[in-house]
């Protein structure tokens, strides 16, 4: 009995040992695994603006056909946004930066096609326009939200893994830190409003 109580202890220790791995492993999976459905939110966001661009473009080149320049912008800026894809479990800060930038071409493609509507009173009045502008407002409220919850889970992993002792079990088994969402350059610039 005496002989065999070391090897208890060994093999209990072992065993605690295997359950927290255990443990720690599941863990970073479930917050990767958070990571990648909330990126999927920020892409559902998207590819919903994306779905209403073209309508956005129809109701306007119906009122504004002079205004070709601005309507084939707005397709060009759409086009390239939607071409990018991301793998959320492969994605790379300058993959980010990419795909957040041709994001952010055609939110100013789209500002600009919004302006154009000012300068017609019948198109503003236009129920189809003030229905899809709605949307489309809503849309980026709901990408700004969609990328703040990609934000907080990317946080959250980052922070399981990076953390003493998961960052050893992370190291071998291959996790890691996700990048974030970050402001474009010219996002952190006021604009100038003048009357």
């Amino acid at each position: 009995m005496k002989k065999a109580l070391p090897w208890i202890i060994v093999l209990s220790v072992l065993a605690i040992i295997v359950l927290w791995v255990a443990n720690a492993y599941n863990g970073f999976v479930a917050a990767e695994e958070n990571v990648e459905s909330a990126w999927s939110q920020v892409e559902n966001q998207y590819q919903r603006r994306a779905d209403l661009v073209p309508n956005l473009v129809a109701t306007v080149k119906g009122y504004a056909a002079h205004e070709q320049e601005t309507l084939e912008g707005v397709v060009e800026a759409r086009a390239k946004a939607t071409s990018i894809t991301i793998d959320p479990a492969t994605a790379t800060p300058e993959q980010l930066a990419a795909f957040q930038s041709a994001q952010g071409e055609l939110s100013q493609a789209l500002g600009r096609l919004l302006a154009v509507a000012e300068n017609y009173p019948d198109l503003k009045a236009n129920e189809n326009f003030r229905d899809l502008q709605a949307q489309l407002e809503g849309t980026e409220n709901r990408i700004a939200v969609a990328r703040q919850l990609f934000n907080e889970s990317a946080r959250n992993y980052n922070t399981l893994i990076r953390r003493f002792p998961n960052n050893i079990i992370a190291g071998i088994c291959g996790f890691e830190k996700k990048p974030y969402f970050e402001a474009d350059q010219e996002a952190k610039k006021a604009p100038k409003v003048e009357f």
